[in-house]
């Protein structure tokens, strides 16, 4: 079957796709769970087959979700507009980004886009005529559980009889997680496929997509089957598998070329911390190698410490929520800043450090973060299983370090990472 411009489906759906591509045009399945590693085209797929699906039934409408609706632009939007273009039908298709959403023009469906983490707007969607036909999770697995996704469904399958949801997603290093334990579950209306790039034409990836595969399975054969070949490498609930304990030295600390440095407050039972650490953009690791970490410390403790650690005065990020404290340091000479914090920026935060190539601790200098980063854990759902989202709490130095690296975990690589997961 060939598309507007002659173009080929072949020449836009990875070969092992096909198989899906063919179900879900019979209208095989209801529920498509399409888990895999980077690369292997499982995002480029659901796009062509979202807009392709629309453009041959005239009462299907789409929408298109991410847990966090202000990673839409920069992914599945921007994912959208490629299968589009590819299918050479951009002229036919009137692309709405304040809304957001693309209405294409000789009949009026809609491609609705949405964040997961407001479901009453969801609620409110409607379109004028036909029906909502698919849905698309992109990085389902970033929603809080099946419960989740049924009540989103319950509010957009309805008006029709032939529905498609596509759920892409990277599986989790934990065997427990949700959606790890739904794909080993069965449902008559559900099909579950597994990808990687390995089925993906070389030419499609690049060179240097392939060289980075090739480096990662030998210099970390773990993170190399989860990340890429998609496979389930955690053995419970922890929540970094990446951690390394091991001396840092002098030496090292004196080639860092920018060190970052955070505070998380703590009143009463919790502690105050303050922490250092550096990040080589290059090699992806993460070296943490100053703390302080005191229970009810008082400012002149506070001053002290900080001073010592960090003698030149360089700039600290602190946590937003205690902004007469913030003002305390400032005027016993300590530079600081707020963080950013917003929604999602916890799950963000700690997905970024989840995705270093390695967190290196000293555990002499940070007896503290050494002991919270190795025994954060998913919380027990009383199932057999893990609970949805990151505990609040052991996690104090977590925080400070995820506050130290806003600067260096910018939105513009919060948002390379996206693409990458995307797997174009």
């Amino acid at each position: 079957m060939t598309t507007s411009k002659a173009v080929k489906l072949s020449e836009l759906i990875a070969p092992a796709f096909y198989g899906v591509h063919r179900d879900i045009r019979r209208n095989g399945h209801t529920h498509y769970l399409l888990c895999g590693g980077r690369g292997s085209c499982k995002s480029s797929f659901a796009s062509i087959e979202v807009a392709l699906g629309i453009m041959e039934d005239k009462s299907a409408n789409a929408v298109i979700l991410r847990k966090v609706g202000q990673n839409l632009r920069d992914t599945v939007w921007e994912q959208t507009v490629w299968a589009i273009e590819r299918l050479g039908a951009g002229r036919l298709w009137e692309y709405k980004v304040s809304v957001p959403e693309m209405v294409y023009l000789p009949t009026g469906q809609k491609i609705v886009f949405r964040g997961g983490d407001n479901p009453r707007k969801l609620k409110s969607v409607k379109v004028s005529s036909g029906y909502i036909k698919y849905v698309w999770y992109e990085e389902a697995d970033e929603f809080s559980g099946q419960e989740e996704i049924d009540s989103i469904n319950q509010s957009l399958l309805r008006g029709g009889d032939k529905f498609c949801c596509i759920y892409t997603f990277n599986p989790p290093k934990e065997r427990d997680s949700w959606i790890n334990r739904l794909t080993e579950s069965s449902r008559p209306d559900r099909l579950c496929h597994r990808s990687d790039y390995r089925t993906v034409p070389p030419e499609w990836l690049g060179r240097s997509f392939i060289a980075e595969a090739e480096y990662l399975e030998k210099s970390s054969p773990e993170r190399y089957r989860n990340e890429y070949l998609g496979e389930v490498t955690g053995t419970g609930a922890e929540v970094f598998s990446n951690i390394t304990v091991r001396e840092i030295t002098d030496k090292e600390i004196s080639g860092f070329s920018h060190i970052y440095r955070g505070i998380d407050w703590g009143y009463g039972a919790d502690p105050f911390v303050y922490i250092e650490t550096a990040y080589e953009k290059n090699s992806r690791r993460l070296y943490i190698f100053g703390e302080f970490y005191r229970c009810g410390a008082k400012f002149a403790e506070i001053e002290e410490a900080i001073k010592k650690l960090n003698p030149e005065g360089q700039l600290v990020t602190a946590e937003s929520a205690e902004p007469r404290s913030n003002d305390e340091l400032r005027d016993r000479g300590i530079r600081i800043r707020p963080a950013k914090k917003g929604q999602g920026s916890v799950e963000q935060g700690i997905r970024m450090l989840q995705n270093l190539d390695e967190i290196i601790i000293d555990p002499v200098r940070c007896p503290n973060a050494r002991r919270e980063f190795c025994g954060y854990r998913f919380q027990p759902d009383g199932y057999g299983g893990c609970r949805s989202g990151y505990p609040d709490r052991d996690n104090h130095t977590i925080d400070a370090v995820r506050y130290a690296l806003e600067e260096a975990f910018s939105r513009r690589t919060a948002k390379a990472i996206d693409r990458k997961k995307l797997g174009i």
